[in-house]
């Protein structure tokens, strides 16, 4: 987890798509893992993982950005 000079913070986030339940875990070394229902297809994963970290951040599903990585398994995500 990182702030940048907006004061927004900055997640690096491996997706694991297909899981059987859906959890975001935070790593001993900053990064975190998203197990997500969803299958990757027509971006319902990213909907989900959005959805995953406004809730476990409390911030609104609108203000979670996916700064990279929107096609791939790795992301950074960027939050209030």
């Amino acid at each position: 987890m990182v702030r940048d000079a907006s004061n927004r913070v900055k997640l690096q986030i491996k997706a694991k798509p297909g899981s059987r339940v859906s959890a975001l875990e935070a790593q001993p070394d900053g990064t975190w893992i998203a197990r997500l229902k969803a299958p990757p297809v027509d971006g319902k994963a990213n909907a989900e993982l959005v959805a995953l970290v406004a809730a476990r951040f409390g911030c609104r599903k609108a203000d979670v950005t996916i700064r990279s990585g929107a096609g791939g398994r790795m992301k950074l995500v960027e939050i209030p």
